[in-house]
């Protein structure tokens, strides 16, 4: 009877072992390639053969769009300073790869597998913070050395008390200031390592500074996997999708996009900004009547 028991016992640690796994093997991250950016990112942009990177994405957006800059704030997560993008394919081109300015074309997304925050350099100085895109190529410890410099007019600077308002955009220091400021600013060096994936970030202003400058408390919000294309983030939480992205396919073919442009054939595509929302009332308003002047009576 024992022996019959514990063969008993046995099935079914052994039956709780094949349905514990399958919720195990969900937890784990979508794999997928590089196709996922050519496809998804298509409809946004267009896709170019760079002579030096290859296929490079070239976004339709304002003429004045710059990386980190236009249309997105920071929210500080349990893994550092991340962007939160306002365009709807944002959570692709500000968390993988890197951008690189063009003279003639403006700016140009590089893919790469690797999945950040944000893959920006910090600096801070007494009354200021800023940051600016990484190069191609730039790794985290290339971009902390005084050999790596980011041209001035690609910084952006704002108050320190301005960092981590969703309007971000509106307090940005005019450029034409930016010389002066980096003359005074140092790097910061602040760093989060992603043991998951094997990848240190830079994690941006530290958390206790930027609560001291701004007076208030700064939570930190939680990362959660999304199961999609896309990020939203919540008072205490920031939905991303970010699978784990190969290089190439299972099937061994080769990921493109579906329509590339010769370099020497594109020609930017830009977004005009909205015009200004005129007042319903757009009459002139009338004008006083002029009181009719009495004539003086004869005596």
């Amino acid at each position: 009877m024992k022996k019959i028991m514990r063969i008993i016992t046995v099935l079914l640690l052994f039956a709780g072992g094949l349905f514990t796994t399958p919720s195990k093997a969900g937890a784990q991250r979508v794999s997928v390639s590089l196709q996922l950016f050519y496809d998804q990112l298509s409809p946004y942009g267009q896709w170019v053969d760079d002579p030096q990177y290859g296929y490079v994405w070239l976004p339709s957006v304002n003429q004045d769009f710059s990386p980190y800059s236009s249309d997105g704030h920071w929210v500080l997560t349990n893994e550092g300073w991340t962007w939160v993008s306002d365009y709807p394919w944002g959570w692709a081109p500000f968390h993988y790869g890197r951008w690189n300015f063009n003279p003639t074309h403006g700016w140009l997304w590089i893919p790469d597998t690797q999945w950040g925050p944000a893959w920006v350099s910090w600096r801070r100085s007494s009354g200021y913070y800023g940051w600016a895109p990484l190069g191609p190529g730039i790794s985290v410890s290339l971009a902390f050395g005084s050999g790596y410099n980011i041209p001035a007019n690609h910084w952006v600077f704002v108050k320190e008390r301005d960092i981590n308002r969703p309007d971000v955009r509106r307090y940005y220091v005019p450029r034409t200031q930016n010389v002066t400021i980096i003359k005074n600013t140092t790097i910061i060096k602040n760093t989060y390592i992603d043991k998951s994936r094997n990848v240190t970030y830079v994690a941006g202003p530290n958390r206790d500074e930027v609560q001291k400058v701004t007076g208030k408390p700064v939570n930190r919000v939680a990362i959660q996997e999304g199961t999609k294309p896309g990020q939203n983030v919540t008072k205490d939480k920031l939905v991303i999708y970010r699978p784990d992205v190969k290089q190439g396919n299972a099937n061994d073919k080769k990921p493109a996009p579906v329509k590339v442009v010769p370099m020497k054939d594109f020609k930017k595509q830009t977004v005009k900004p909205k015009p200004a929302t005129k007042p319903q009332n757009t009459k002139p308003p009338a004008k006083p009547a002029q009181q009719e002047q009495k004539k003086p009576v004869a005596k």
